[in-house]
């Protein structure tokens, strides 16, 4: 089977608003929504899991009835301290739904990525059902630096070589929870994305195109952008 987890466990405020940003409203839905919609357009996924923070999955429920949403299709999970930890409870309730099975997959979408596209999402589940791990990447377009010290430049890798890095990162089920079993607790306190469960035991993740568009909404800049294109 195929399962989306859309993790939008965070409560940051940091736009200033009086609550969680995928809760705002962009071209006159909230972000995490939109972000919904874009997942249940795609027939080929199952069902698809909100990862959630404690004191806003009533919230979150009253938007789903709100917009009509097919509830056979959409999950609520409780979040966890982490984006990692958030995607686990999720994989935990699929667990319990439906069992473990080998050849599961699933997709994990930041909430906050509301623009994501249909040919990205079908092109991660193309690769994860070939592969063990994929991640979405658009090739840097800036210089890159690095700085060993944040005050001087350390050296400036090949352009060529640069990649930012996205949503959705996709994995088989199976081998995702078998790779963070074996990690060491200074593995684990390395991780800064899923994918990077694979990359520290040296596993190939494959590489999906992504789109300039499909930006990570985390500031107020952002969030001015994200209307404007909601509106177009």
């Amino acid at each position: 089977m195929i399962f989306a987890g859309i993790v939008a466990g965070g409560t940051g405020t940091r736009i200033g608003a009086d609550k969680p940003k995928q809760f705002l409203d962009i071209g006159g839905k909230p972000i995490i929504i939109h972000t919904l919609e874009k997942f249940l357009s795609v027939d080929a996924i199952d069902r698809i899991y909100l990862g959630v923070h404690p004191e806003w999955i009533k919230y979150t429920e009253n938007l789903i009835e709100r917009y009509k949403f097919d509830p056979t299709r959409i999950g609520i999970v409780e979040g966890g301290e982490n984006r990692n930890s958030t995607v686990f409870n999720i994989i935990d309730s699929i667990v319990t739904e439906f069992g473990s099975n080998e050849d599961d997959i699933i997709l994990t979408h930041d909430s906050v990525r509301p623009f994501v596209t249909r040919r990205i999402i079908l092109d991660n589940i193309e690769s994860a059902l070939k592969h063990s791990a994929c991640g979405t990447y658009i090739s840097a377009v800036d210089t890159i630096i690095r700085s060993t010290d944040g005050k001087t430049v350390t050296d400036v890798p090949s352009r060529q070589e640069m990649f930012q890095a996205q949503t959705p990162q996709t994995f088989n089920i199976a081998t995702l929870c078998e790779v963070y079993d074996s990690l060491t607790d200074d593995e684990q306190a390395t991780l800064t994305d899923t994918c990077s469960l694979f990359t520290i035991k040296g596993m190939p993740v494959h590489i999906v195109k992504g789109d300039v568009k499909n930006i990570k909404i985390t500031n107020v800049n952002d969030l001015k952008i994200a209307d404007f294109f909601a509106d177009n």
